[in-house]
């Protein structure tokens, strides 16, 4: 059972570490991060503001965060011979125009989504109480989700590349033939809604039928998404990128073509939909071995 903070009862304005320090002192069964959590809870005193607030700044950290490395490589020449479309290379203007777009739509679009994200979680019987679900139990909701995210992605991202859809809807996010990391949510609004349902819908559904999600295991599968959709737009193919463990996993070497040739590789993170349905259209790793291999021939 958690002690919630008394501070409320007093009307006297105390600050999160007040909130903190009773919650530490009544609940010693907690680890240091659920403790803060129930802290900012306690500290906010409205549910639905402390969980869009933290959504919503979360949500801009990871993005720009993750996406902040492959602007800085982009100015590295070192980092050129990693490039897919290295005769493509982004400016800084194109990325700061890029950049604007995504911060109107992510104020405009996604904050009022993130600010009813609270009330629609927790009628749908999301928990965002501690202590946090077991590891175990996040990691195969997680997948879970991946899985289910990727067959959504692959078939709507098919519908958007339809002749009227790709015109009216989708043309705005293949502006760049070579897309770099800040792209990645370059769209528009209809685009994002209807994208953004597989990866926000699907646990909302998953909590409606299992009654069995926190909403840390929805931040964890998010950020994991992000960092997914901002390397798969990067552009950048490294010898340690993840496809060369995992042959199903999609990443740049995968959807940098479908951005160069405006059609195939329509999946997120997998490969299994477009080898199955015959919409893979190759990889921007064997186009790049093709030069290294008619050397190699030339040399010997």
């Amino acid at each position: 059972m958690i002690r919630n903070s008394t501070f409320a009862a007093t009307g006297m304005p105390v600050s999160y570490t007040d909130h903190f320090n009773e919650i530490a002192q009544y609940n010693v069964q907690l680890n240091l991060l659920e403790k803060a959590w129930a802290a900012w809870y306690a500290y906010m005193q409205n549910d639905v503001l402390a969980t869009g607030i933290m959504s919503f700044v979360m949500h801009e950290l990871v993005y720009f965060g993750r996406a902040l490395p492959f602007i800085i490589m982009d100015q590295i020449p070192y980092f050129q011979k990693y490039k897919i479309q290295a005769h493509k290379m982004p400016t800084l203007a194109e990325q700061w125009q890029c950049a604007k777009l995504v911060l109107l739509s992510h104020f405009t679009v996604e904050l009022p989504q993130i600010w009813l994200f609270h009330p629609t979680a927790q009628y749908f019987g999301m928990s965002t109480s501690v202590p946090f679900p077991a590891w175990q139990t996040m990691a195969y909701q997680i997948a879970i989700f991946f899985v289910l995210e990727d067959t959504w992605h692959y078939w709507f991202h098919r519908a958007l590349h339809t002749p009227m859809l790709y015109k009216k809807i989708h043309k705005l996010h293949h502006q760049y033939s070579a897309p770099f990391g800040l792209a990645a949510e370059y769209a528009s609004p209809i685009e994002t809604m209807i994208l953004a349902f597989g990866a926000v819908g699907v646990p909302i559904v998953w909590a409606a039928v299992t009654q069995n999600l926190h909403i840390l295991t929805m931040y964890t599968w998010i950020i994991l998404r992000l960092f997914q959709a901002i390397d798969a737009h990067s552009g950048y193919e490294f010898p340690w990128s993840l496809h060369h463990v995992l042959p199903f996993w999609a990443g740049a070497d995968h959807h940098d073509v479908h951005h160069e040739k405006f059609l195939g590789n329509y999946s997120s993170s997998f490969r299994w939909w477009d080898s199955v349905l015959g919409t893979e259209v190759g990889s921007a790793s064997d186009k790049m071995a093709k030069p290294k291999k008619a050397a190699m021939a030339k040399a010997q």
